[in-house]
């Protein structure tokens, strides 16, 4: 009974995930198709075009997309440190110190989560016009050594308060500050925190397009996303080169996710029970 259980769940689970998989299979054989065959209903071309992944690598005169993979790679390095770094020392201040209107000020930090983005664009754009920091990285980097976002320093004084505060005492008895015990007693031990941070920083800036074509307008400093816009300005879309470069720009999201999901999902859960 248990087996014929067991491989009734495995069954139902791979054919949901097949379900779940179907799209990614189907961008996976249109990238390999001509324009025309896109409407056929077939999942996989008949004579694949892997000249698609090179045309569509070298599809600008000046620049390939190695170019514009290395901007965002360097956009996301800066994003990712700042949103971490900052969220954590944000973070272990509401969690462990104590200072006045502490609540009131968690509260307000709060609330900013129910405030929708679309309220902040418009005063954002005009201070960054001012600074003359448009057309460049800085509008879209900046903001994240400011806390990183409410929700990571929600998720990181969750987790800091399920630290036992037995620590600091012990600490402080040998002499440690209030930055040493951040650096050398809580920093370490939310590790599994930081790294869901950290991955839901890159997944969420690596793919907020309109930020991205809100703030830069050289093709020169252009992300992966925006470099996948040049292709639907063109008069003559190729929509196969399209579709192969679109594939390619999920790969680094997809690939950290792969990687990291022990920690991030260490990460959850420990936030969630230790709140």
């Amino acid at each position: 009974m248990k087996l014929k259980s067991k491989v009734t769940n495995h069954l139902f689970l791979s054919l949901f995930s097949l379900l779940m998989l179907y799209p990614v299979i189907w961008w996976v054989g249109a990238s390999l198709k001509k324009t025309e065959e896109l409407s056929l209903p077939t999942i996989w071309p008949k004579t694949p075009i892997w000249e698609n992944y090179s045309k569509g690598w070298h599809f600008s005169s000046e620049y390939t997309f190695a170019h514009f993979f290395g901007n965002s790679l360097l956009m996301e390095v800066g994003n990712v440190f700042g949103g971490v770094l900052t969220a954590a020392i944000v973070a272990y201040g509401f969690g462990r110190l104590s200072f006045k209107l502490r609540g009131f000020w968690f509260s307000i930090l709060l609330l900013t989560m129910m405030l929708p983005g679309q309220v902040t664009i418009v005063p954002q754009y005009i201070l960054f016009n001012k600074l003359g920091f448009v057309d460049s990285y800085v509008p879209l980097v900046l903001p994240h050594f400011f806390g990183g976002g409410a929700f990571f320093i929600f998720l990181l004084v969750q987790f800091i308060r399920g630290i036992p505060r037995d620590l600091d005492e012990a600490a402080k008895i040998d002499g440690a500050s209030v930055y040493g015990i951040f650096l050398r007693i809580i920093f370490p031990l939310i590790k599994p925190a930081l790294m869901t941070v950290a991955i839901f920083t890159f997944i969420w800036s690596w793919d907020d397009f309109f930020a991205q074509v809100l703030y830069i307008s050289s093709v020169e400093k252009f992300t992966v996303g925006l470099a996948l816009r040049m292709f639907i300005d063109q008069f003559d879309i190729q929509w196969g080169q399209l579709l192969a470069m679109s594939l390619l720009s999920v790969l680094p999201s997809m690939l950290i996710f792969l990687f990291a999901q022990k920690h991030f999902v260490e990460g959850i859960a420990t936030t969630g029970l230790k709140g």
